[in-house]
């Protein structure tokens, strides 16, 4: 598979090593010099390419044409937004995904049809909403540290959760589900919520149990 990863930050970065780890083609665009470099002696050469993500001849250079995957995670909603909307309509990238900074303009990116969208503020808020009582403090600076990631997974047949509801899944320590996407449409989760074969589930766990969760949703005991 061929992802294309417009945005070398820190998010990218790790998606590219993750993405690069499981054995995918990947490309990471970056449009400042010096980061493209940093990243290039991180991950290779053969990973990065300097250039503006939301230009056509730049998306052609990368290969858009033949890209899997289109995946947007600059600091700007805007750059977010041309990149996906130019994936869908010039290159007719069948998946493509962006990070919202704000969530405000997940609606905007919703309009032009770019229906899979992460926003961090999002995901937290899910998380304390199903979480806090009123005494309650919970400590989520830790997300910016790398001890917690976001996991989307979708569940298949195999998977020993299709039928349960969430509240009688067992998951590892720390880890909550926190949003689910079915067919086009995404919702919070609460303790009733019903998993369906095709689900695709976002989750935030601790980085050293990411692999125990992807086992635990995706295989059958």
């Amino acid at each position: 598979m061929y992802l294309v990863l417009v945005g070398g930050g820190h998010v990218g970065m790790q998606l590219a090593k993750r993405l690069i780890g499981r054995g995918h083609e990947v490309l990471i665009l970056e449009k400042d010099a010096s980061q493209a470099q940093r990243l290039s002696n991180v991950l290779g050469d053969e990973y990065v390419m300097h250039g503006d993500g939301c230009e056509l001849h730049t998306q052609k250079a990368a290969g858009f044409n033949r890209a899997d995957v289109v995946v947007a995670v600059t600091g700007e909603d805007e750059d977010n937004l041309v990149v996906c909307q130019l994936a869908k309509e010039e290159w007719h990238v069948e998946r493509v995904l962006a990070r919202v900074n704000d969530p405000s303009h997940e609606e905007i990116f919703r309009e032009i049809g770019i229906d899979h969208t992460v926003s961090a503020t999002g995901i937290i808020f899910s998380l304390l909403d199903q979480q806090l009582q009123s005494d309650d403090i919970v400590p989520v600076g830790a997300l910016h540290r790398g001890e917690l990631e976001v996991v989307e997974t979708m569940l298949s047949n195999r998977s020993p959760l299709v039928g349960k509801i969430v509240s009688d899944i067992q998951l590892p320590p720390g880890t909550f589900i926190v949003y689910l996407l079915r067919g086009s449409h995404g919702m919070t989760v609460e303790g009733t919520t019903r998993l369906d074969e095709g689900d695709i589930v976002v989750a935030l766990v601790p980085t050293n149990r990411a692999d125990e969760l992807r086992s635990a949703l995706t295989l059958a005991h």
